[in-house]
């Protein structure tokens, strides 16, 4: 049985790769460069928005991405990305099946959530605000939220801190590479979702303790209200810094 459930949150939550893809359309328009279709745009995802405009101005530019890292314009691209997504973010995305089920189950049953994300504060608190999802997850971890992001074990570990929780009463639900690394680094289990990005890569590819279906799987694996014989708590929703 699991004490905390840690969720990663676009391609495992909510499917963000329409608005993102606006975005990056976006950038390309302005700097005169290409579009990229949606699911091309999938496969760039996960690893925040500083590498998803390195691949996408490579692969639009027909440039190597070490030319496009190096590039002494990337900051302005990146601040470029921030005013457009800025109005993006909820406006063509949609949760997953399960997940507010899963979520309000997992609330009743006291069981603690976190949200461990590599979007920065502002996209990641407006996806969810959009889709009422922020108030159950305690913390919300950003990739700006501490000095490191997945898959630096840090991530985790400040999840198990606040809550008092150790590794092997812990669990990850994602849906790529990078939080499959993140959860062995940090020592704890990591159960992965077949339905989001991974860079276009079967998530089986790397390897996670379990492959489910949907979220909606960890409530086997949770306490039900009557074994946690107390009334639960509601969460806060405040992000933890």
């Amino acid at each position: 049985m699991f004490d905390l459930i840690m969720f990663d949150l676009d391609g495992t939550l909510v499917d963000t790769a329409g608005e993102i893809g606006d975005t990056v359309n976006d950038v390309l328009r302005a700097l005169r460069l290409p579009q990229a279709s949606d699911e091309v745009v999938r496969t760039w995802v996960g690893q925040g928005s500083r590498e998803l405009l390195i691949r996408a101005c490579a692969h639009a530019a027909g440039l190597s991405q070490a030319e496009v890292r190096a590039s002494t314009t990337m900051e302005s691209v990146i601040e470029m990305y921030g005013r457009f997504h800025e109005k993006r973010c909820g406006t063509r995305s949609h949760v997953y099946p399960h997940v507010v089920d899963t979520l309000t189950e997992l609330s009743a049953r006291g069981v603690a959530t976190a949200l461990v994300t590599n979007r920065e504060t502002r996209f990641a608190e407006a996806v969810l605000r959009a889709h009422c999802l922020h108030h159950y997850f305690n913390p919300i971890i950003c990739g700006d939220t501490l000095p490191v992001k997945k898959p630096d074990a840090a991530t985790i570990e400040h999840c198990l801190k606040l809550h008092g929780v150790p590794k092997d009463r812990a669990l990850l639900i994602g849906d790529s590479g990078v939080d499959v690394a993140t959860g062995r680094n940090a020592g704890v289990a990591c159960w992965a979702v077949p339905y989001g990005y991974n860079s276009g890569l079967p998530i089986e590819d790397a390897d996670p303790d379990r492959v489910i279906v949907d979220i909606s799987a960890v409530l086997a694996a949770t306490r039900s209200p009557r074994q946690a014989g107390a009334v639960p708590q509601p969460h806060n929703s405040a992000a933890s810094a």
